[in-house]
């Protein structure tokens, strides 16, 4: 057996292996290791060296940094007792639009799934707070839980995104350019799902009636009181963070440490935080920032061996034997990345497999920024398809009983294919990924497929 095919068993059991529930991380090391020791030659390829080396690089790299800061951002908001207040204002904001409990859902979870960037915390808290509402109010049960769970999801793909800024790292593409480039799509999509909500509202009443006035006959001058008090802080927190790292007036890290300040300010102002809440936001970022670090170093490990066997070559030769060109490429790679999304979690993918893909962007003459975009979109799916989607698990674990994981899984789809829309939208219309960061840096706007 030569190397190359060496490399693809490696592949091929690699996969195989995580399909039997190991430890990603360990099993991308201990693969990598293994696979190493039995087909180099020690002395020519020091494995233990190489293992060292990508540790050090890995734990050392700038670009990560904002991680564990926008974690604990994201934990001390989700401790804050925020959410309540923050759901009560813009439902009463929104009271005079159709489907106005759904719409209220689904601003306060991009708002909130943008402060956190967590999506089984936003689905589970909304689950708690918003759902039990919905369904009071005669909502139907699978539009209620597609709301939930697809605006669950907005924060993986919504700035500051964690997945953005892994994404920077595997590809080597600015995050800041990123965060730019993710900030039209991400509205837009949001946009999607409350123009589908409305419309459905319009056609068919009775799936989401109207409000009874005595819950939202509130005056106006209480209203801008309670968004004052609630939307706009965190609001304006939001915007800061985002708007010091997009405009220049702060890196991606400094911008993270100011983000988590002002959450910890925003927590002690609204007096739902206390030590305890504070213990466990920190053991929390520890937790997920260690499997982040470890995922990347199990990752460098395998992708270096797999290159040495070259594997990767051979993934490249079939891509261009298929002599799709970059449409046909593109469409193809996502097509993989849609499927990967039932088994894997998003961070195995962007660390995983879509390092496999980078080195034949330049080939086709794709722009990295312009992918990480559709795949930062496409990656919303893997939490919305099932039979294997995460959202509607989590939805699950804190719905009333008599809601199925059918009914949630039904509700969740028509969401899934406005993901695929928005998705066909920025293909069609780059410009709308392409233009911010192409006004602010100077960054082209084509994405090399014509």
């Amino acid at each position: 057996m030569t190397d190359p095919q060496v490399g693809v068993l490696m592949l091929a059991l690699f996969i195989f292996v995580i399909m039997l529930g190991f430890p990603i991380a360990f099993s991308l090391m201990a693969m990598g290791v293994g696979f190493a020791f039995y087909y180099f030659d020690f002395r020519e390829t020091p494995v233990f060296a190489l293992v060292v080396r990508k540790t050090f690089e890995v734990m050392t790299n700038e670009v990560l940094l904002p991680v564990p800061l926008f974690l604990f951002m994201g934990y001390v908001v989700e401790r804050a007792d925020i959410l309540n207040r923050l759901f009560r204002s813009i439902q009463v904001a929104a009271r005079n639009i159709p489907a106005s409990l759904a719409i209220a859902t689904l601003a306060t979870c991009a708002l909130f799934a943008t402060a956190t960037g967590i999506v089984g915390a936003v689905v589970t808290l909304m689950g708690l707070l918003a759902f039990p509402a919905m369904l009071k109010a005669g909502y139907d049960v699978k539009l209620s839980a597609g709301v939930i769970c697809a605006g669950g999801c907005l924060g993986i793909l919504i700035p500051p995104s964690i997945m953005l800024i892994l994404y920077g790292a595997t590809a080597g593409v600015s995050p800041v350019q990123l965060y730019a480039g993710a900030f039209f799509p991400g509205f837009m999509l949001a946009g999607l799902y409350m123009a589908y909500v409305m419309a459905r509202a319009i056609i068919n009443p009775s799936l989401a009636p109207k409000l009874p006035k005595s819950e939202v006959s509130v005056p106006i001058y209480q209203v801008a009181w309670m968004l004052l008090t609630s939307f706009f802080p965190l609001a304006a927190l939001i915007v800061a963070v985002l708007g010091a790292i997009i405009f220049g007036l702060a890196t991606p890290s400094e911008a993270a440490a100011i983000g988590a300040l002002g959450a910890l300010v925003l927590a002690v102002a609204y007096g739902g935080f206390t030590f305890t809440k504070l213990r466990e936001s920190v053991i929390l970022t520890a937790r997920a920032t260690a499997m982040v670090c470890w995922l990347f170093v199990g990752s460098s490990i395998f992708s270096s061996v797999f290159g040495l066997l070259g594997g990767q070559e051979v993934i490249k030769d079939f891509m261009l034997w298929l002599d799709l060109g970059p449409i046909g490429f593109m469409l193809l790679v996502q097509v993989i990345i849609f499927l990967l999304g039932w088994p894997l979690e998003w961070t195995e993918i962007i660390v995983i497999f879509v390092p496999i893909f980078l080195p034949l962007l330049q080939h086709f003459g794709i722009d990295p920024l312009f992918f990480g975009l559709m795949v930062a979109l496409n990656i919303q799916t893997s939490f919305l398809s099932p039979p294997v989607a995460m959202a509607g698990f989590y939805l699950k674990g804190v719905a009333p009983p008599h809601v199925t994981i059918n009914q949630i899984f039904s509700g969740m789809l028509p969401f899934m294919f406005i993901v695929i829309i928005a998705m066909a939208l920025l293909y069609v219309f780059p410009a709308i990924g392409m233009w911010l960061p192409s006004v602010l840096y100077g960054r082209g706007m084509g994405t090399g497929m014509g």
